[in-house]
Order: C-alpha cells, then sequence, then structure tokens
C-alpha cells in the first residue's frame, strides 16, 4: 500500500543532512537509504572497507604527498566540483576515488564529496505525464555533485530475474553500470532501488539530460552511482539523466530508427515511450538487453 503523509515532509525521515520535501499526499512505498546495501547476488558489502587510505596528516589532501591522489589523480577542485568533465561531451569519465575513513586526513578534505551526501535541496513532485520526478530548489553550478543513485546492490542473475519478472505497467529502476578497463576487463555493477533507495530513485529519464553518473568508490570496490551537473541548472528545473548512459555516437535519426528496431525484439518485454520532449528523443526509454540474454 501508499504511504500517507503531509505535504511537503521529509521523504528521506531524517536520514539525509538536508531534508527531501515531496509535493503530494502519498508516495510509492519503500525504503528510504542515503547509502547503497547488499543485496541478493551481491558477494561484497557495500559498507565495508576494503579500499586503503592515505597517511596524510593535512587538513586537505594535496597531490604532491597524497597516495589516493597520486594513485588515481584529483578528481575535484577547490569547490567540489568534478574536474573531468568530458563526460557531458565523450561519454567517457575517468575513475574517481575519494580518500577513505581509514585516510586521516580531514572530514573537510577537498577529496571527499560524495561521501558527505546530499547537500542541496531537492524536491519529489508529480510530474504532467512521467510520473514522480525531482526539481531543485536552489541554482546548480555545472560539476556540482547533486545525488547518488543509491539501492540494493544486486548480482546479474538477480538483476535478470527482477527485470523478466516485472510487468508491462511497472517501473524499471536498475541501472546496470559497466566500467571498462585498460586490461579489457569489464566490472559490472547493479544497483535496484525500488525497495530500499534513496532521492535518486525518482529521477527521471531525458534524451538531453542535465546530470550524468560518474562510479565513485570511496570506501568499498563497489562504486556509489554518483550524479553530476552537466551544465548549469536553474532554480526549479526537474533534475534527469540518460538512463543509457548517454554513450552513443549515433545521430538523433540512428537513434530513432535503432530504438525501434529494438522494441520487437525484447524477448518478450514492451519498451515504454519516451515523453522526455528533447528534440533527440529516441521515442522509448532504454532498456539493457544485455541483462535479458
Amino acid at each position: 500500500m501508499d504511504v500517507f503523509h503531509r505535504d511537503g515532509a521529509d521523504l528521506s525521515c531524517g536520514s539525509e543532512e538536508v531534508p527531501v520535501p515531496v509535493e503530494g499526499r502519498t508516495r510509492p512505498t519503500f525504503q528510504y537509504s542515503p547509502d547503497n546495501v547488499q543485496g541478493p547476488g551481491c558477494t561484497v558489502d557495500p559498507s565495508e572497507v576494503t579500499l586503503p587510505g592515505c597517511s596524510c596528516l593535512s587538513h586537505s589532501c594535496c597531490s604532491e604527498s597524497c597516495s589516493c591522489l597520486q594513485t588515481h589523480g584529483r578528481a575535484y577542485d577547490s569547490t567540489g566540483a568534478l574536474l573531468d568533465l568530458s563526460r557531458t561531451d565523450s561519454g567517457y569519465c575517468s575513475p574517481v576515488f575519494e580518500c577513505n575513513t581509514l585516510c586521516p586526513c580531514s572530514d573537510a578534505c577537498s577529496n571527499r564529496v560524495v561521501q558527505r551526501g546530499l547537500r542541496l535541496r531537492l524536491q519529489v513532485y508529480g510530474t504532467r505525464n512521467r510520473g514522480w520526478g525531482v526539481r531543485t530548489l536552489q541554482e546548480i553550478p555545472r560539476g556540482t555533485f547533486v545525488c547518488e543513485y543509491a539501492g540494493e546492490v544486486i548480482g546479474f542473475e538477480e538483476a535478470r530475474r527482477r527485470q523478466l519478472a516485472q510487468r508491462s505497467e511497472d517501473n524499471n529502476y536498475i541501472i546496470a553500470v559497466r566500467e571498462h578497463s585498460g586490461t579489457g576487463s569489464v566490472v559490472e555493477t547493479f544497483v535496484d532501488p525500488a525497495q530500499v533507495g534513496n532521492v535518486g530513485r525518482f529521477l527521471n529519464h531525458s534524451c538531453r539530460p542535465n546530470l550524468f553518473m560518474v562510479p565513485v568508490r570511496v570506501h568499498s570496490v563497489i562504486p556509489r552511482l554518483a550524479l553530476f551537473a552537466g551544465r548549469d541548472i536553474d532554480a526549479r528545473e526537474e533534475l534527469t539523466f540518460d538512463y543509457s548512459g548517454g554513450d552513443s555516437k549515433q545521430s538523433p535519426a540512428e537513434l530513432r530508427s535503432d530504438a525501434t528496431a529494438r522494441a520487437s525484439r525484447t524477448d518478450g518485454l514492451r519498451r515504454k515511450a519516451c515523453h522526455c520532449g528533447a528534440t533527440n528523443c529516441t521515442q522509448f526509454l532504454p532498456l539493457d538487453l544485455a541483462i535479458l540474454s
């Protein structure tokens, strides 16, 4: 059943540093969690500390002495904004590793951003034709960390089982992230916030989004799926990201043609129409067929 609460009440029930108000009196039943949790098929607890720390004793780490920054490179500028914004244009971003709980540097270290959690004023609200959505109540500069897409981290087989069990009217929350290393290996992470998740579960897809996703590792080898602003975002603007990852180099016409072709071969699953309204809209929401193979 649905949970009834006061209009504007904090969706996170105090688990976030900043309240997440809801415009409306009902919301789907789910457990709010600001962090990833271990789900079926996941062999590593996301809350377990599995990465080494630096030995910096300074208030904030610097590239000259910090082993975290020397190994993985500096990810953020002095304001906490992401330095590598090539992701917005090319579908690529450098891996991001933050200082963690084993590092003696302070909580104010410039290499600690995503782990600080939600810091922006966001609101969940009902859209005209796309169900729930999320909008910002303040301006967001380009490169700013906005929120995580947090939920149950599950294995491939569990992701496939859940995908196949979905009905045509169900929402698909499962995000599959594949990281390609220089050795040719691929690391897959599946996150499903349907039952346990955070404000990120309410973000809608857009074929021309204003957010982009970056896997960020903090304490665990399991990445946090962090969403950053791909451009300057105005207050009251809806926040969206590309469910497919936005890696395609095809033109809008090619994308529409390809999406139409894929619509007829989804192992019995009907692709959902996209209502993002972008001029480059592909007409269908992304569907990860690799999970179904």
